[in-house]
C-alpha cells in the first residue's frame, strides 16, 4: 500500500509539472471598455500615479485628421473611470499623447500637435508638452524640438528624460513623404529644454520609438518602421547612447512599448500584423510579447483587438501586467483596459 501510494503521489506531481509546463506563458484575466465617448478613440497611454491609474488617449472624428484633443481618465480601482480633463488647442490635432513623471513629482505629457486646418493635407507639425500637480489641471501644450520633429515617447532616468524624435513631413504642401526619416535621440533636465545626443542609423523609414533602460544602464529602443521590409528594429547603446548595436525584429510593429517586468524580461506590447490581408487592416491585431533585447519578439497572448487598434500603455501592479488601448473590433474605436498574468 505504501508503494501504491508513493506511485500516486509522484503521478499526481507528474500530472502537476505537466500542466504547469502547458499552462500558457500569458492569459488575459480581465478586459473592459473604458471610453467610447469620443467618435474616434484612440492611442493610449497608462500610469499609476498617487495611489490612482490615469489613462490618456486622443479625441478625434477619424484616425488622420481633424483638431484631436487629449482625454485624461482617472480610476482608483481599475473599474470604474471617470474623465479628469480634456486638453485642447485651436487648429491643433493633439495624438498620441504619453505619459511620463518628472523627478519633482509631476505628470507629463508629450504629444504630436499637428496642423490641418479642415484638411486632408498636413500643413505642419511640432511636439508639444504639457505638465500637471494633479492629473486634471494641466499646463497650456508647449512647443518643444524643431517644426516636423515628432518626439514620440519620453522616458525619465536618472533625473534626466530621454526621448527619440523622428521628421516625415512632406516637404512641398500636399506632396509626398520623403523617401527616408531622420531620427535621433533627445535629452532634457526638464522637458522643455531638449539636446540632441545621437542621430539614429535606421534605415527603412524608422519612426515611433520607445527608449527604456538596462539595469547596468544601458538605452534599449523599439523602433517601428514603415519601409523596407517594414519589420521593427532593436537598439542596445551604452551611455552616453551615441554608439548603437541594431537587432532586426521578427514582427512589424505598430504603437511599440515595452517595460521590464519583475523577473527583469522584457514584455512589449505591439500591433500584430501577421493575419493581415492585402489592402485591409482587418485582421490586425494587439499582441503582447515577450522581447528579446537582440531582436526578436514571442508572442504570449493576443487580447481581444481587431481593425485599427494597439498603442498600448503598459504598468505592472499587484502581480498583473495592466494594459490600455483601442480597437474597434466591436465597431467603434474604444479605450479598454485588461489585466494580464504574465507567467
Amino acid at each position: 500500500m505504501w508503494f501504491v501510494g508513493v506511485v500516486c503521489v509522484v503521478a499526481w506531481l507528474g500530472c502537476a509539472n505537466a500542466a504547469e509546463l502547458n499552462a500558457p506563458a500569458a492569459e488575459v484575466v480581465s478586459v473592459r471598455k473604458i471610453w467610447d465617448q469620443g467618435q474616434h478613440n484612440a492611442f493610449t497611454d497608462l500610469i499609476r500615479w498617487h495611489g490612482r491609474w490615469w489613462c490618456a488617449f486622443r479625441e478625434a472624428v477619424a484616425h488622420v485628421g481633424g483638431d484631436g484633443a487629449i482625454r485624461v481618465l482617472e480610476s482608483v480601482d481599475g473599474e470604474t473611470w471617470a474623465s479628469a480633463a480634456l486638453v485642447t488647442e485651436k487648429d491643433v490635432d493633439l495624438r498620441d499623447p504619453k505619459f511620463s513623471l518628472t523627478p519633482q513629482d509631476k505628470l507629463m505629457i508629450n504629444c504630436a500637435g499637428s496642423v490641418y486646418l479642415g484638411t486632408r493635407f498636413i500643413k505642419g507639425r511640432q511636439s508639444r508638452v504639457l505638465f500637471s500637480d494633479d492629473g486634471r489641471t494641466w499646463t497650456v501644450p508647449k512647443r518643444v524640438l524643431a517644426e516636423g520633429e515628432w518626439l514620440w515617447r519620453v522616458t525619465w532616468h536618472e533625473g534626466v528624460a530621454y526621448g527619440a524624435a523622428y521628421d516625415n513631413m512632406p516637404k512641398t504642401h500636399g506632396g509626398p513623404r520623403p523617401d527616408e526619416w531622420p531620427i535621433a535621440v533627445y535629452a532634457s533636465q526638464d522637458g522643455l529644454a531638449w539636446e540632441r545626443i545621437a542621430g539614429l542609423a535606421v534605415p527603412g523609414q524608422p519612426n515611433e520609438t520607445t527608449l527604456r533602460f538596462l539595469p547596468n544602464g544601458d538605452m534599449v529602443a523599439m523602433v517601428r518602421r514603415e519601409g523596407g521590409d517594414k519589420r521593427g528594429t532593436i537598439g542596445v547603446a551604452a551611455p552616453p547612447f551615441r554608439e548603437w548595436t541594431w537587432s532586426p525584429s521578427n514582427y512589424r510593429f505598430g504603437g511599440p512599448n515595452f517595460l521590464a517586468a519583475p523577473d527583469a524580461t522584457w514584455i512589449a506590447a505591439t500591433r500584430d500584423h501577421t493575419r493581415e490581408q492585402p489592402g485591409s487592416n482587418a485582421e490586425v491585431k494587439t499582441m503582447i510579447a515577450r522581447l528579446d533585447p537582440t531582436g526578436p519578439l514571442t508572442s504570449l497572448v493576443t487580447l481581444p483587438s481587431g481593425g485599427d487598434c494597439s498603442y498600448a500603455g503598459l504598468a505592472w501592479y499587484d502581480g498583473l501586467l495592466w494594459v490600455s488601448y483601442y480597437s474597434s473590433h466591436e465597431g467603434k474605436s474604444a479605450i479598454y483596459l485588461a489585466r494580464v498574468k504574465v507567467r
